[in-house]
């Protein structure tokens, strides 16, 4: 196969991971989105909670950074609420001096960091690069278990009987006699176990079935 026809078989890229900010202070909302676009972000900019959530795409979020108080709402609640989804997006909550506690809160609750206003354009910068490092990693492992699964989905019921006897620890002949069937017959599933899988050795299929 040609080096162009290898370029012509390559899976698309992935859409890019987006920071989306979520404010109701318009002045700020506009610099932090400016700010962001400028170090080469993709941003999208919501004025209030409802609005980020309508159009919330797990797969395209990379962090979100909220104010912990707005109208409608709060920071605290777009936090739980996006739990309730199981949306694993990462969280920067932004606060002004009193709301600290409410800001403390989100760190318990899963938060990844907190800014108290003013704060510094670098401190910013460097939390959001920081939320958006997890988010890509986040991406990597969803996108691995997809694959993963994909894979798993073309054994045979009796190659998944034979795969988890693998990962056990469990030799041809004991998954031969556990299953009733010839130990010639264990080599033929456990290599297309391992050809389906795309599994090099068997602790590549360990980690795999781990995963999944």
């Amino acid at each position: 196969m040609t080096a162009q026809a290898h370029r012509m078989a390559a899976p698309p890229a992935p859409p890019p991971l987006a920071v989306h900010v979520v404010d109701d202070d318009e002045p700020l909302l506009r610099a932090l989105t400016l700010l962001l676009e400028s170090s080469g972000r993709v941003v999208r900019a919501h004025a209030s909670a409802e609005d980020f959530l309508k159009t919330l795409e797990v797969e395209t979020t990379g962090c979100v950074v909220a104010d912990v108080r707005m109208p409608g709402m709060s920071g605290l609640e777009l936090q739980e609420a996006l739990a309730r989804r199981g949306a694993d997006v990462p969280i920067i909550v932004i606060t002004g001096h009193g709301d600290v506690p409410m800001a403390v809160q989100a760190l318990k609750g899963g938060a990844l960091d907190f800014l108290q206003k003013p704060f510094g354009e670098e401190q910013f910068l460097q939390s959001v690069a920081a939320a958006m490092d997890r988010a890509e990693r986040t991406r990597a492992e969803r996108d691995t278990a997809r694959t993963l699964r994909e894979r798993a989905a073309l054994l045979t019921p009796r190659e998944r009987e034979v795969m988890q006897l693998v990962v056990e620890g469990s030799g041809n002949q004991a998954i031969a006699e556990g299953l009733g069937i010839s130990i010639r017959t264990v080599e033929a599933h456990r290599a297309a176990v391992m050809a389906k899988m795309q599994a090099q050795r068997v602790s590549d299929l360990v980690r795999m079935a781990l995963t999944l």
